[in-house]
């Protein structure tokens, strides 16, 4: 079983802070301000979970810089009080940034007992083959 350390919760509740915020500002018409937070507890919470060298390490990889510039862009963009564009661009950012992890979330959402069931509909099946990769693949 894998340890999980405190400051790591306390990474994981400001992880799940910022996503929160970030639906919320979102469902609220574009709120600036929550947007805002909800944009600060994720990085923070990320920088918690992994570490800050590992963050940093992550973010500016040379085969990632398009992607860091469009979500820190976005980021930008959003405390400046453009909430619309900076989303629009951060979202970008972060498919640009997380798409590498995409087949392995969705391999994994696959074989939790319900979320399973509706990945394997008939039109659910070519998204998650499209989204989560080689199926045959096997991962070490």
């Amino acid at each position: 079983m894998i340890e999980i350390t405190d400051l790591q919760k306390i990474g994981i509740g400001l992880a799940g802070f910022g996503i929160s915020f970030l639906f919320l500002g979102m469902l609220l018409l574009f709120d600036t301000g929550l947007l805002a937070i909800g944009n600060i507890l994720f990085i923070s919470g990320l920088g918690c979970v992994i570490g800050v060298e590992r963050t940093l390490r992550f973010f500016f990889q040379r085969h990632k810089v398009k992607g860091t510039t469009a979500f820190f862009g976005g980021i930008f963009f959003v405390l400046l009080g453009f909430p619309i564009i900076g989303m629009i661009i951060e979202c970008y950012g972060f498919f640009a940034l997380f798409s590498g992890f995409f087949p392995v979330a969705i391999n994994f959402l696959g074989r939790v007992p319900v979320l399973g069931s509706f990945f394997n509909l008939p039109f659910m099946q070519q998204i998650v083959q499209k989204l989560g990769g080689d199926g045959n693949r096997t991962t070490v």
